[in-house]
């Protein structure tokens, strides 16, 4: 049965750096809706930062926060596939993430209140691929979620695999999106507004937005999920700067004139 009653937004929102094309995003979707047909999907992500669970935890954290209770994050970057990291189940603040363990949901357990809890999951399919658990494992472990099944794992203590040398605020690039703006893993209130950030060689000031400043200029501000963003007016900041996913970024107390 549906849990619809207890969360009438019930959703599954996928964020994996599969790519937007290719078979591996069909091939989940089919196996979400084989198990739980009438729960809705959204495509949140495809194209998370590579391979990279450090840089996907700080996206993944910060645009799950406008999603509602009910919500229930199917969530694949896992270049450990089939090695020894585990399946983890987290419930946080009313919301379901099932993926590696790996540090993707790290950012998500330091946002969330005490009561979060985390299961390692203890569950093999008839028929599981080595390489392919986003299909053979999470899909359907989010799916008898949402069917209101139990939850096919073993509780563990908050503090497991945990990363607790990564920081609050990743003063990095961590994804460059279709109009070359380069978001970062630092929140709105670790930078203030009189701050230069320094990125190869080249300093930026904070703008409110992008008719802010002139055709071309490069800037900074704050994005409409609460991350540090570099962009460009009409322009493509991550060909302009030389930024990739990965790319350092020093903080200047002084803005550059």
């Amino acid at each position: 049965m549906l849990r619809i009653l207890l969360y009438p937004t019930l959703m599954f929102v996928l964020f994996t750096d599969f790519g937007a094309t290719g078979p591996y995003i069909g091939q989940m979707k089919a196996k979400l809706i084989e198990i739980a047909p009438e729960v809705p999907i959204i495509d949140l992500f495809s194209d998370a930062p590579c391979q990279n669970p450090m840089a996907a935890a700080y996206l993944l954290a910060a645009y799950a926060e406008a999603f509602p209770r009910g919500s229930i994050f199917v969530c694949v970057v896992d270049p450990g596939v089939g090695g020894e990291r585990p399946g983890v189940i987290i419930e946080a603040e009313g919301k379901y993430f099932v993926g590696p363990g790996n540090g993707l949901f790290e950012m998500v357990l330091r946002g969330a209140n005490p009561t979060a809890k985390i299961w390692e999951i203890d569950w093999p399919p008839d028929t599981v691929s080595a390489s392919f658990h986003g299909r053979d494992i999470f899909a359907p472990v989010a799916a008898m979620i949402a069917n209101g099944d139990d939850k096919p794992g073993i509780e563990r203590s908050i503090e497991w695999q945990r990363q607790d040398k990564w920081p609050d605020n990743l003063a990095e690039v961590i994804y460059i999106d279709h109009y070359g703006n380069a978001i970062t893993g630092m929140r709105e209130y670790f930078v203030k507004p009189s701050i230069a950030l320094r990125v190869n060689h080249v300093y930026l000031n904070k703008a409110l937005t992008f008719s802010s400043v002139s055709k071309g200029q490069a800037f900074w501000f704050v994005n409409s999920n609460g991350l540090v963003e570099i962009a460009a007016n009409k322009g493509r900041a991550a060909e302009l700067l030389n930024l990739n996913v990965g790319t350092k970024i020093e903080l200047s107390d002084n803005a550059h004139r």
